[in-house]
């Protein structure tokens, strides 16, 4: 059932996970808010950009930059969309169009702007020496250096098969399950960064295959910082189910797009 919120989420108490209509996006309130989004779907942008007005963040960490790249978002770029695409170099980065993210930087023109993209070939090289050899020090604090349990591997890897339109070589995909943890951590290393460097609130915007409570960027925050107020909104499209692995999801309409799996098969 879908509800709207009328007050603000209270910070030391737990979250009931429900799903909810965009009008609830204006009242989320924690030190961490994660933003989910399917990259191509134009109403998810929109969506993230309604809340990131609403919550003002002091810091926007997003997937799709690498810290570099986040330098490059000068202040007085932020008010120029097609400069800022140009200076991050987003059109040969892969990401859908820079016009559908750009209402997210514009709804905080004085938030600072973090990245927490890996380089491509450390998330390789995690495919082959383990997340934990990529991430460093820090791989046990973050829960790298243990390995999932069995019916969580099993899930990982359903997982990545479905998001690989079924089609990976089945020797790949503990490979693809160990980078997609690898980033899940870096993800969650870079947001409480911004955290201490800001005072908060921040905002993370990235796939909602990595904003999910149970094995995404939450759990690895619950893990490492469990005393920071974290609250995950995923958005989905149509058909999805009653029950999903979110605080907060929303569920659109599908964006229009070719069979991504048409030429896989």
């Amino acid at each position: 059932m879908k509800i709207r919120l009328a007050a603000l989420l209270c910070f030391a108490l737990p979250v009931q996970a429900v799903e909810v209509d965009p009008e609830a996006l204006d009242t989320l309130r924690a030190d961490i808010v994660i933003l989910g989004e399917v990259h191509d779907n134009p109403a998810h942008h929109l969506n993230q950009a309604r809340a990131v007005a609403a919550i003002a963040p002091k810091a926007l960490v997003f997937e799709m930059l690498t810290p570099e790249q986040a330098a490059r978002a000068t202040p007085g770029l932020r008010a120029d969309p097609a400069g800022l695409g140009q200076a991050l170099e987003w059109e040969a980065s892969g990401w859908p169009d820079f016009a559908l993210y750009a209402p997210v930087f514009a709804a905080a023109p004085e938030a600072a702007i973090h990245g927490a993209a890996l380089p491509r070939a450390e998330v390789r090289r995690a495919m082959t020496d383990g997340a934990a050899a990529v991430f460093g020090a820090e791989a046990g604090a973050y829960g790298l250096a243990e390995a999932p349990a069995p019916d969580e591997q099993a899930a990982l890897e359903a997982e990545q098969m479905e998001a690989h339109c079924n089609a990976l070589p089945p020797e790949l995909v503990p490979g693809m399950v160990a980078a997609q943890r690898l980033r899940d951590a870096a993800f969650a290393r870079a947001t409480l960064r911004a955290l201490e460097e800001t005072g908060g609130p921040v905002v993370l915007i990235t796939g909602s295959g990595h904003a999910r409570t149970d094995r995404g960027v939450p759990a690895v925050l619950a893990r490492v910082r469990p005393g920071v107020s974290v609250i995950s909104v995923g958005q989905l499209e149509r058909p999805a189910g009653p029950d999903q692995p979110f605080d907060r999801w929303l569920v659109t309409d599908p964006a229009p797009r070719e069979d991504p799996c048409a030429t896989l098969r």
